[in-house]
């Protein structure tokens, strides 16, 4: 009788348990996907507030700042952001280079204060 509960016991949490952790894993991948850290030379972008950085590959990002990130602060230093994409695409003027995406930055860090 006591293996039989025992048992039971056993099923049952792992019943519990299996939806929570797919919920979770789920989670972590949808943020995983949304979130992204680029980390390259910090320059003006085609707008007045506007900036773009370009990463080591060679993709470059347009970018918006959230309230409190001071992006112009770090023109020309080597920056890793952190952002989310944008949707759509803006419309590039003529002699400005194409960004591959655009971020809206919630967070900057300081890599080095010249670019190489």
């Amino acid at each position: 009788m006591t293996r039989l509960i025992l048992a039971g016991s056993v099923v049952g949490a792992a019943l519990i348990c299996t939806p929570l952790g797919a919920q979770d894993k789920a989670t972590a991948n949808t943020n995983k996907d949304t979130i992204m850290n680029v980390t390259g030379c910090l320059a003006q972008g085609d707008s007045k507030n506007e900036y773009m950085i370009k990463d080591d590959s060679g993709k470059s990002f347009g970018l918006r700042a959230e309230t409190g990130v001071d992006l112009k602060a770090h023109l020309g230093h080597k920056v890793t952001i952190t952002g989310t994409p944008m949707k759509g695409k803006e419309k590039v003027k003529a002699g400005q280079p194409e960004e591959n995406e655009h971020l809206r930055v919630s967070n900057l860090s300081m890599v080095s204060k010249t670019c190489p």
